[in-house]
């Protein structure tokens, strides 16, 4: 205790003078007296700080999620990406959950740690094939199921999965103090390739995803915060991010020692995010999960996305007529035909005064024809109008 208030005393006194050289004492040494547990580095402090935080996004998006993925159980198929979606919300909070347990327990001892220090880098090799399975599947679906696209996407896939086999043999239990965590890191520079593999298949999709939704504004003009809305850009642009910030640690942030964890400090973050906004792409998928559902325009030719009804007047089958069959918008019918003047088919039958509303006579038999109303209703709804996934 004595130590500690020398200590705290001599950093008072310098501070007034030489602040500077308080900020180095204060950072790069260490304070004699306090527990390994909080004795820490700068740089080892702050990756406990980013895994409380990415904790804490998990937990958050956990819970927002439960209601939509309740909704999504109660669904009769189970499709590829209903199978993945359920997978990932059981397997991540079980994974971080450990690694959570394994980074600030501090009776979690070195030599336990060297016993399971691979737990981390398998489990999130597991996750990330996982959510990469999902962009294969999506990608293909928007392409209509295009063989290209297939193969392309395939090829990055499979090379992720051979990868990430091969980097976790090249992981170490970084030589931490006891009771500052267990901590897997990297034997060498190019194990960084274990998240360059993921983040080329994430590229590419995003990449994808960008043409698929520009090349739609030909059939369906669009303001780009709107496009990017309707087709979730956003969330193929936030994977992308993530994972590309992860990667620039990897290979130009400089460790300080052997025992710094700076390369590993944003890899929680990355795997979270990845799979939060994974789950977001399938809840923005709109009708059928089976085959990765379909794009947005799929079986719509229509440059408007508002709701609209065609009323066609027609004879019923086995009647036969002169009269030929009319075509009506409901914004004709409010603006300028009263709802009694749908019998008048042809202009020649049309009557005034007293006799509007009246069928036409069949010329031929002097009785009134036989005129049946076939209302056809085609209804696109646009993203602006769709509410949460069913």
């Amino acid at each position: 205790m004595l130590a500690l208030l020398q200590k705290g005393l001599h950093l008072f006194v310098s501070s007034a003078t030489h602040p500077a050289l308080v900020l180095a004492e204060c950072t790069m040494s260490e304070i004699p007296g306090l527990p390994n547990s909080l004795n820490l580095s700068p740089h080892l402090s702050a990756h406990k700080y980013l895994l409380v935080c990415s904790l804490t996004v998990l937990a958050w998006d956990t819970l927002v999620l439960s209601p939509r993925t309740w909704r999504l159980m109660r669904t009769s198929e189970w499709p590829a990406l209903k199978i993945l979606f359920h997978f990932l919300r059981v397997f991540v909070p079980i994974e971080f959950a450990v690694v959570a347990v394994a980074f600030f327990d501090t009776n979690w001892s070195q030599a336990t740690c060297e016993k399971s220090y691979l737990f981390e880098p398998i489990a999130t090799a597991v996750l990330l094939a996982a959510t990469s399975a999902i962009h294969v599947i999506r990608i293909h679906a928007i392409y209509d199921r295009n063989r290209a696209v297939l193969f392309g996407m395939g090829a990055l896939y499979v090379a992720q999965i051979v990868v990430t086999a091969v980097a976790c043999g090249f992981y170490r239990s970084v030589p931490l103090l006891s009771g500052q965590g267990c901590i897997a890191g990297p034997k060498a520079n190019w194990v960084g390739i274990y998240w360059v593999a993921p983040t080329a298949l994430y590229t590419a999709s995003a990449i994808l995803a960008l043409m698929r939704s520009v090349s739609s504004l030909s059939a369906k003009p669009l303001s780009p915060w709107k496009l990017m809305l309707r087709d979730g850009l956003n969330l193929y642009g936030a994977i992308w991010a993530v994972n590309m910030v992860n990667v620039l640690f990897w290979f130009i942030i400089k460790p300080t020692d052997n025992a710094d964890t700076i390369k590993t400090i944003v890899t929680s973050m990355a795997a979270i995010l990845t799979t939060s906004m994974s789950l977001r792409i399938v809840l923005g998928i709109r009708g059928t999960l089976v085959h990765g559902g379909s794009f947005a325009l799929t079986g719509s030719s229509a440059p408007s996305n508002s709701s609209r009804a065609t009323h066609v007047i027609s004879t019923r089958s086995g009647v036969p007529t002169n009269q030929t069959p009319h075509t009506y918008t409901l914004d004709d019918i409010r603006s300028s035909k009263p709802e009694a003047a749908w019998g008048d088919v042809d202009s020649k039958n049309a009557s005034s005064g007293d006799d509007k509303g009246q069928l036409p006579i069949d010329e031929r038999t002097g009785s009134p024809t036989n005129i049946g109303v076939k209302i056809t209703v085609d209804r696109e709804v646009g993203y602006d109008s769709y509410g949460r996934a069913k």
